[in-house]
């Protein structure tokens, strides 16, 4: 679409003489999007479909080699289905504890409101690296939780938490709740205290009040952070690398391995091609949800 059939899409209040100055002022910005996103994909999709040795990334014909070698091996499905159980166990987990935190740091008129947000959002400001170096000390055999369960003489031998596939939920649920409480709170502008005031006029209980106005109002921004948190995770790399001790596959994790020990550069752009598909189908769902939840 050029710059200027997307200008001619200028909402109503622009006027036909200013959509020229719009279309100028559009222009960086899609260049920006051009140069750093459109051109790369290209550039990916055409190393995904080429048949290129190991280690050379140019070259090589046309063909579906990479994705066919991709879809008829059960090893990659099986990396698909870590890929979205790991993202749907996240998502539902991250969702559901950030929703009271983002619910009350929204209803809530503490002069302290400010600096609780802050607090809830300070993780982001610590590189997720470290984060999860942090959750690889808590949940090790001689961490924080085994250490103090053994010492209390709860367990005689330590829990497996760690280098597993639980070890990485629990280190992404963390790690993505922040973004979960940020999309949700952005999405509960729409409760009006005054509608909870009359439904309890009206002798409605408190489980009523919630359950048939406070959640359905926010609904729309559950579903945004549900998004958020669900697309960081099946994009996830070094958590489930570090956290799984390289025995959780998931499409970042294969993806690394591929681009970088084994140099299978065409099969790592496929999986990306794959990845990107999968993107695609989320946010298709997510926009269904949205138009289901609005009607």
């Amino acid at each position: 679409m050029s710059v200027a059939a997307i200008a001619d899409q200028a909402p109503p209040h622009i006027s036909r003489s200013d959509r020229p100055l719009v279309a100028l002022l559009l222009l960086p910005g899609l260049a920006a999007i051009a140069v750093t996103f459109l051109l790369p994909l290209l550039w990916l999709v055409r190393i995904s479909f080429s048949d290129a040795a190991p280690g050379i990334v140019t070259g090589g014909s046309g063909t579906l080699v990479n994705y066919v070698k991709i879809v008829t091996d059960p090893f990659y499905w099986r990396i698909a289905w870590n890929t979205i159980l790991l993202a749907a166990v996240v998502c539902v987990l991250a969702t559901t504890i950030s929703y009271p935190v983002a619910l009350f740091l929204a209803r809530t008129n503490s002069r302290w409101r400010g600096v609780l947000a802050a607090l809830a959002i300070a993780p982001l400001l610590t590189s997720t690296v470290v984060r999860t170096y942090g959750w690889m000390v808590i949940l090790s055999d001689q961490g924080v939780i085994n250490g103090s369960l053994l010492w209390l003489g709860i367990i005689d031998a330590p829990f497996r938490l760690a280098n597993n596939f639980t070890a990485a939920v629990i280190a992404l649920t963390e790690i993505l709740m922040p973004y979960a409480i940020l999309a949700m709170l952005s999405g509960l502008g729409r409760l009006n205290s005054e509608l909870e005031g009359a439904a309890a006029l009206l002798g409605a209980n408190r489980w009523k009040i919630f359950s048939r106005i406070i959640l359905p109002l926010s609904l729309p921004g559950i579903a945004t952070g549900a998004l958020l948190v669900f697309v960081l995770c099946i994009s996830s790399f070094v958590t489930p690398r570090l956290m799984g001790g390289g025995r959780v596959f998931v499409f970042g994790t294969e993806i690394y391995s591929d681009a970088t020990a084994t140099l299978d550069w065409t099969r790592a752009a496929a999986l990306s091609i794959l990845l990107l598909v999968l993107f695609s189908c989320v946010i298709f769902i997510y926009q269904r949800i949205m138009k289901s939840i609005e009607l």
